[in-house]
């Protein structure tokens, strides 16, 4: 069968897919360039046509839902119709253009959408992990297994995904995810804020949806131009930046452990995780609570998620990942991620 992963991510959308145990494609497309033309993403999947399916791209996630069923409602839930963000408009015209086209799309949930995460982890959040980072989860579990060599049931960690843009802490126990940090509910990323203050909240005039792609490692800098390379290359120069991103992944994998007090192992992966310098402070950093190891991975230059993307669809269809899918009961994932909100006296928008 043939199958691609789609991961729209911060700074880049990815592409993998494979036949087989062949790579068909292995690509990586700068976000500018797909919002200058979202038809670049549809060209470069449909080179590779005929395919099964394709997974992705799902943004905040619904329950497993193949492409000829969206309205508008599930597309709302996945990429909100936020016109401060001209990225999401970009990718609600691509998603459109490939039901009318008849790509074979099926798109994956988000944590909070899983049975395996007890609700009252669910409590008054909306993002504990976007559908890509379940996709990311999803190869970590495979790479744990084929390390190891034993059963996706067997295999128990703590993934730091420490994208560009955002950082999420997922814990898995026996194969299935089990709690996640993710979003604005997570730590600072590398440009995102991360644990934003609800008072903070209530005391600004406006709050645009571009806004939470601010105020993390970057903004603690004082280069607006800073990339993850030059603060690793001048960590003592940057020291806030530097310190922010390290001590936040650290205390979100601390917090995990409540949820996975006994993790077979520590996984990075993302972006961030290829830069060598934060690879070793992290592993340094992070010792103490397990051995450290980035999460292997077939692809050369797409990102973990359109590869974990590819696993999930390879499993959805009965293939060789199916095992993996099983585990993670994704098909079993229900709901809107408006589902647990406790918080009395609040109006806010749900699709």
């Amino acid at each position: 069968m043939r199958v691609l992963g789609i991961d729209p991510g911060t700074g880049s959308f990815d592409l993998f897919g494979m036949e087989g145990d062949k790579v068909i494609l292995d690509t990586s497309l700068s976000v500018p360039k797909v919002a200058e033309d979202p038809n670049i993403l549809l060209e470069t999947a449909a080179k590779v046509f005929p395919l099964d399916v394709i997974v992705g791209p799902s943004g905040y996630g619904i329950p497993v839902t193949k492409i000829k069923d969206m309205g508008d409602r599930e597309l709302d839930l996945m990429v909100p119709d936020d016109k401060s963000i001209p990225l999401y408009g970009g990718i609600r015209m691509v998603l459109r253009r490939m039901k009318e086209q008849g790509f074979p799309v099926q798109f994956t949930p988000g944590v909070i959408h899983l049975p395996t995460v007890p609700d009252y982890r669910k409590a008054n959040k909306l993002d504990m992990g976007t559908a890509d980072k379940v996709c990311c989860t999803a190869l970590a579990i495979r790479d744990q297994a084929e390390h190891f060599n034993i059963d996706y049931s067997q295999t128990s960690f703590i993934l730091a995904e420490v994208g560009f843009g955002f950082t999420a802490i997922i814990g898995v126990e026996a194969g299935k995810i089990v709690d996640g940090f993710g979003g604005t509910a997570g730590g600072p990323g590398f440009l995102a804020a991360g644990n934003i203050d609800a008072e903070l909240v209530l005391r600004l005039k406006s709050f645009p949806g571009t806004a939470i792609f601010t105020g993390g490692a970057r903004d603690a800098s004082s280069d607006p131009n800073l990339t993850p390379e030059e603060m690793a290359q001048e960590p003592e120069k940057y020291s806030a930046s530097w310190n922010m991103m390290l001590e936040s992944i650290a205390r979100g994998i601390a917090a995990m452990t409540v949820a996975v007090p006994r993790p077979r192992e520590i996984l990075l992966s993302g972006r961030l995780t290829r830069v060598s310098r934060i690879a070793r402070a992290l592993d340094a950093a992070l010792s103490r609570f397990g051995k450290v190891r980035i999460v292997g991975r077939k692809a050369n230059t797409a990102k973990e998620a359109a590869e974990g993307a590819y696993i999930i669809g390879e499993g959805l269809l009965g293939g060789k990942y199916k095992g993996n899918v099983d585990g993670m009961q994704l098909k079993g994932a229900r709901g809107t991620m408006f589902d647990h909100i406790l918080i009395k006296g609040i109006d806010f928008r749900k699709p």
